[in-house]
């Protein structure tokens, strides 16, 4: 019988199997919507979908330069021994030069960009059935420079951390070593005129209640108090800012100093720490393995 594209899509927002599969799932079983979805997992290829709420936290990041565009891209897989996998690894890379190539707006738009026999999402959905772990993208950012500018990119430990910027002024080596800097020292802002004002008193806030709480100031004078607490703001507020930060090959300079001896200026940069913020799974090894063994 005929399958109709009404089917095909049904069956793939039951099961997030390609598109392809669907067709030949419905093919094999003349239409009958659960024989084709019992097909799918009996070729492995629905079972995806049971991993879906499954905590996804390690993985690796890429950095992926071509003349003035650069991109990095983080996927997570369930356990870091997947990151080691040929069929991962081929992924992050398929992943890298579609988003380059296309610059999507978000994640729905690069799962959605077409590749060899199928979209970006089928190569995700088609990974996490065959490795057998719960495969994401996560994140990407693309970067563009002016031809007077220069990239750093910077990946530490093949992809544990990722840093990329751009660079007005200066030399690779020192658009290498401010890669190193951002991925090291962890910086969220160029300097302080990038920084929201919502974040200048969010941590105004936090250093106020902090000195209030701090017994050694009780008591004392207003103004003493006062000096306290802007002291820790600007603290604070340095260590977020790239160009306040000690300069790591030289920690004698700030990295402001270091950007001016070169004749420098940093436009724009992007750092990515696998699995940052995202749950961590926590299991036993050694149970683990007991598990797996008495399968």
């Amino acid at each position: 019988m005929a399958v109709t594209a009404a089917q095909v899509k049904e069956l793939r927002d039951k099961t997030g199997a390609g598109m392809l599969d669907c067709k030949n799932a419905l093919t094999e079983s003349d239409g009958d919507m659960e024989r084709a979805i019992d097909w799918l997992r009996e070729k492995g290829i629905a079972k995806s979908i049971k991993k879906a709420s499954r905590i996804a936290a390690e993985g690796l990041s890429k950095i992926l330069v071509k003349g003035n565009k650069a991109c990095i891209v983080e996927i997570n897989s369930e356990t870091d021994f997947v990151a080691k996998n040929e069929q991962f690894l081929k992924l992050l890379d398929t992943a890298c030069e579609v988003i380059l190539d296309n610059t999507p707006a978000n994640n729905e738009d690069a799962l959605a960009l077409p590749v060899s026999g199928g979209t970006l999402n089928d190569e995700f959905i088609n990974a996490t059935a065959t490795i057998g772990e719960k495969i994401v993208l996560r994140r990407f950012e693309v970067l563009e420079k002016n031809d007077d500018e220069l990239f750093g990119d910077y990946t530490h430990m093949g992809g544990a951390k990722t840093a990329l910027c751009v660079l007005k002024g200066g030399n690779p080596e020192l658009a290498h070593f401010i890669a190193m800097q951002v991925a090291s020292m962890s910086p969220s802002y160029v300097s302080a005129a990038d920084m929201p004002a919502d974040i200048v008193e969010r941590e105004r806030r936090v250093q106020t209640e902090i000195v209030k709480n701090d017994e050694k100031f009780a008591g004392k004078p207003e103004n003493v108090i006062n000096g306290a607490i802007e002291g820790k703001v600007s603290k604070a507020l340095k260590e977020m800012c790239l160009v306040d930060q000690e300069y790591f090959m030289d920690t004698a300079k700030k990295v402001s100093a270091v950007l001016k001896e070169n004749n420098a200026e940093v436009k724009a940069f992007v750092r990515y720490a696998v699995g940052e913020g995202l749950e961590k799974r926590e299991e036993n090894f050694a149970e683990e393995v007991a598990k797996q063994m008495n399968v």
